[in-house]
């Protein structure tokens, strides 16, 4: 990575993760990056896929559960496998300025598979349900933001990390998204 965006991205790191912290996002944000946090809302999807959308939900389940499996697999497997970049609270060099909220864990940082998939499944679900329910845009995109910046604000990604991850789990979600608007309008 060039010199110049390493440094951008330490010092929006340092900004997120030190100078804006607070002892009310120190609570919230390590339960907002967590995926146990959201199980509610997948399961609210998943009845209000069935209740709303009857013979279309089976083709809205497994199409969302692709599109963030997806995502999470090419990040994980092949963009992390080949970038190889350490997280900021393991780089020996950068690590002692960084205050860790929740445990580091052993994996690579570049992209953010949080961010990824995420991103992946608000926008599949903009797409999916963008006909009856208008404001799902603002609602997914802040939900999946909120938690891109959770994962620097605890110390586990950087920004680029999550910007990254976010955009190719957009494009991952939006392709899915595209799949499902034709089959609906050819089966429905």
């Amino acid at each position: 990575m060039p010199d110049f965006l390493t440094q951008f991205d330490q010092h929006w790191f340092h900004l997120i993760n030190h100078d804006w912290s607070n002892p009310f996002f120190d609570w919230v944000m390590p339960a907002i990056r967590n995926p146990k946090t959201w199980i509610p809302l997948y399961v609210f999807i998943l009845v209000f896929s069935i209740y709303r959308y009857r013979k279309m939900a089976v083709l809205i389940i497994v199409l969302l559960a692709m599109s963030a499996g997806t995502a999470n697999f090419v990040c994980v497997r092949v963009i992390k496998a080949y970038v190889k970049r350490v997280r900021p609270c393991n780089d020996p060099k950068f690590e002692p300025t960084v205050i860790n909220r929740v445990p580091c864990g052993t994996g690579l940082s570049f992209p953010s598979a949080h961010a990824s998939n995420h991103f992946a499944i608000a926008l599949f679900l903009c797409l999916a349900f963008q006909r009856n329910w208008r404001w799902i845009w603002l609602y997914a995109l802040i939900w999946a933001a909120l938690i891109c910046y959770a994962q620097v604000y605890v110390g586990v990604h950087y920004p680029v990390d999550v910007l990254a991850g976010a955009a190719f789990g957009a494009m991952v979600g939006w392709l899915f998204g595209l799949v499902y608007n034709r089959l609906y309008l050819k089966y429905s």
